[in-house]
């Protein structure tokens, strides 16, 4: 659980981020990195709360469907499931152009479509065979991506450069809701292990465990990469590869080659999150009869929701082929955020269901309680109200989409003749 958090979150953003936080922030990015991570342990909180009260699958969508109803639920696991999607197309076309750094035929169409097709049909078929192989795969990607990360670290350390961290100006608050908003896509992605619960051993005692110590390791490990980038790169705002660069001025080659060869397992090892969760709450939304049975059917030996795997890695395949994701992509900070809204929300909900004798209890209660869930919302609406008008947009476009989709589903139940 804690090696699947820890995939999830850190994926391919640390290695691209820093140049683009740097370039808008310079120095003071590193408060950025802290009041990011500030955020992220609020929402994380409430997170490992309602997550100890659920032993289903269905994470983000559980929670929202239990607190707020069917419709509510349908929505926010509706855009979670689209963020994951979104997500693997543009991770899976990233990885192609890390492969390509060793292979530059890969870059071209044929070696593109090879690569794609072989990383979906792969990683499919290893959640295909049930969690706990998917959990292997999980647990070799994170010390695969962790050991070139923590030896950038250790050994960049020593080729620091104090006077690098002198600020040059003041950044406007504009400019640091900007950096944010690019650190809240670096630090998110925890709420994936919560959608497998189902499938998890005791996951209301489990789940808040993994969360909190996965990013125990996971903000310390961010804030000591920007300190090395911003110490050891001095062109690190124009870098496009700024951890490969960085590793090259005080590595060498090899030093370059070993970060290059850690953001191929990081993505992949992200990737395979994505489909061990994203199918998942297909099959969450089947159980609660929002979409088609067959969407809930298992494996006959495997036990998996196969089905919802085979149509999730094909809808991932097209949309990394053809490109179309770039558009979507811009929603995944925001329909993320909307969907820890309402995790954030359902706390003192569920909390009033559990006085009732109406819900399991909580066997993790947030620290501070309800001032630190006013805070997390607070902070959730200050970033979204600094989205872009055409992202916002595009969030409402994908939300009625979504409620065509329910109708569709409901309509069809009814045409349906009851099951024996």
């Amino acid at each position: 659980m804690v090696a699947l958090v820890i995939n999830s979150v850190i994926g391919a953003g640390i290695f691209g981020l820093p140049s683009r936080v740097h370039e808008i922030l310079g120095p003071w990015a590193l408060l950025a990195y802290l009041a990011c991570a500030a955020l992220v342990m609020l929402v994380v909180l409430c997170f490992a709360e309602v997550g100890s009260r659920f032993e289903q699958t269905g994470g983000p969508y559980l929670y929202a469907r239990t607190a707020f109803g069917p419709v509510v639920g349908f929505q926010v696991g509706w855009l979670v499931w689209l963020t994951r999607v979104t997500a693997f197309a543009a991770l899976c076309n990233l990885l192609i152009q890390y492969l390509a750094h060793f292979w530059p035929a890969l870059a071209s169409t044929p070696g593109r479509v090879a690569v794609a097709l072989a990383a979906t049909v792969a990683i499919a078929m290893v959640n295909i065979r049930g969690v706990r192989t998917a959990a292997i795969v999980a647990n070799v990607f994170t010390i695969g991506k962790l050991v070139p990360l923590v030896l950038f670290v250790a050994v960049g350390l020593f080729f620091v450069e104090p006077s690098s961290y002198v600020p040059q100006s003041t950044p406007t608050p504009a400019s640091f809701s900007t950096a944010m908003l690019l650190l809240v896509f670096a630090f998110t992605g925890f709420e994936t292990a919560t959608v497998p619960a189902g499938e998890v051993r005791d996951p209301r005692k489990n789940l808040p465990f993994a969360i909190l110590t996965a990013m125990a390791v996971i903000v310390p490990l961010y804030m000591l990469i920007q300190v090395v980038s911003i110490g050891t790169l001095p062109e690190l705002a124009t870098s496009a590869t700024p951890l490969a660069d960085a590793a090259g001025r005080f590595a060498g080659s090899l030093g370059a080659a070993i970060v290059v060869i850690g953001a191929v397992i990081s993505i992949t090892g992200t990737l395979n999150g994505l489909v061990l969760a994203a199918p998942r709450l297909l099959y969450g939304m089947a159980e609660h009869g929002q979409l088609p049975g067959w969407f809930g059917r298992t494996h006959s030996r495997f036990h998996t929701p196969h089905v919802a795997i085979v149509l999730t890695a094909a809808c991932m395949l097209v949309l990394t082929l053809s490109g179309s994701f770039l558009a979507a992509v811009a929603l995944s900070t925001i329909t993320r955020l909307l969907a820890y809204a309402a995790t954030c929300l359902a706390v003192p909900v569920l909390r009033r269901r559990e006085r009732a004798g109406g819900i399991a209890p909580a066997l993790f209660t947030v620290p501070g309680g309800m001032w630190v869930v006013a805070t997390a919302l607070l902070v959730i609406a200050w970033l979204v109200a600094h989205a872009s008008v055409q992202e916002l947009r595009n969030v409402g476009i994908a939300m009625l989409l979504g409620g065509v989709l329910m109708w569709l589903a409901r309509m069809s139940s009814r045409r349906s003749p009851p099951a024996a």
